[in-house]
């Protein structure tokens, strides 16, 4: 191996490991935004330099660019204190107010199907199923590799783009959920139901794993649980009926519940929708563009390999 391709490799892992340092020291070493996202940004990309293609390198780089997305998401709810002097919290109570035609859809829902007490056996439901969306998304773009290799990088690109993107809402119109603007008296008749039911079903372990899972509860606008599910459903649709009506069911029943429940507006999940449409009607324009990016990648990936 010639001596720049020993060096080119050892720049590419020491990309990946400032990578994965940088968000986990940006609080202790009061890292600037800039160098948390140009390190954790530049990771995936090193990745595919310092290794040739494998399904496992694939597994990796998408590890990676979550890992990315996971501490932007959490950033801004490292000084807790300016979060909640930033946060939105009456504008999406006022649209919503309007979309449920003079009340609240979720306050609405809950008169209708709910009841004071224990959580009814549909409710627990609709919280699973909004558990759940942790796998959905990840699975899908799995499902891709595992069993349509040759549509793996497109279903990625359009998912992690979802990601991506809604954190520019996070961080320029940071907007509480409904049980947030309940809590300060904005929609006192809400209710939490997720959380009287986390209680109930994880007992102890539920406050440790909700501080774990919950990096940045103020970041409503707009609904990654809704945006990603419904990718999901436009890529697993194009596999067919079947394929599709699981994704659509699911995308469907999540958005319930995320109303229901009092985790998210109707107008967090319109927007949602609207932001992964917008990704499926950008990914023609932006081809041109990321293959230019992909060339580039294989060749220091080439000169990496000597």
């Amino acid at each position: 191996m010639r001596p720049s391709s020993r060096t080119l490799r050892a720049a590419a892992w020491g990309t990946v490991a400032a990578g994965i340092a940088a968000p986990l020291l940006r609080r202790r070493l009061r890292l600037p935004v800039l160098a948390v996202t140009v390190a954790s940004g530049a990771a995936p990309f090193a990745l595919c330099v310092a290794l040739p293609r494998t399904r496992t390198r694939d597994v990796a780089t998408c590890v990676l660019q979550m890992w990315a997305y996971v501490a932007h998401y959490e950033m801004p709810n490292d000084d807790p204190e300016r979060l909640r002097a930033r946060v939105h919290v009456h504008y999406p109570v006022r649209v919503d107010r309007v979309l449920g035609l003079g009340e609240l859809p979720g306050v609405r829902l809950q008169r209708w199907f709910g009841r004071p007490g224990p959580l009814n056996r549909g409710e627990q439901v609709l919280v699973w199923c909004h558990w759940l969306w942790f796998l959905i998304p990840h699975g899908t773009v799995l499902y891709f590799l595992l069993c349509r290799r040759e549509r793996f990088e497109r279903a990625a690109l359009h998912t992690y783009a979802v990601f991506d993107l809604g954190l520019i809402g996070y961080w320029a119109v940071p907007t509480a959920p409904p049980w947030y603007a309940a809590q300060q008296g904005a929609a006192p008749e809400l209710r939490r139901m997720m959380f009287d039911h986390g209680e109930a079903f994880w007992k102890d372990r539920w406050g440790p794993m909700y501080g774990l899972l919950g990096g940045n509860p103020l970041a409503a606008m707009p609904s990654l649980h809704f945006a990603t599910s419904v990718m999901a459903a436009r890529l697993l649709a194009e596999e067919g009926r079947g394929h599709g009506a699981v994704g659509w069911t699911y995308a469907g029943t999540l958005g319930f519940a995320l109303v229901y429940l009092g985790e998210h507006y109707l107008i967090d999940l319109l927007v949602g929708l609207g932001l992964a449409e917008g990704v499926r009607r950008a990914a023609g324009p932006a081809a041109p563009f990321l293959r230019s990016v992909g060339r580039g990648v294989q060749a220091l990936e080439r000169a990496a390999r000597g």
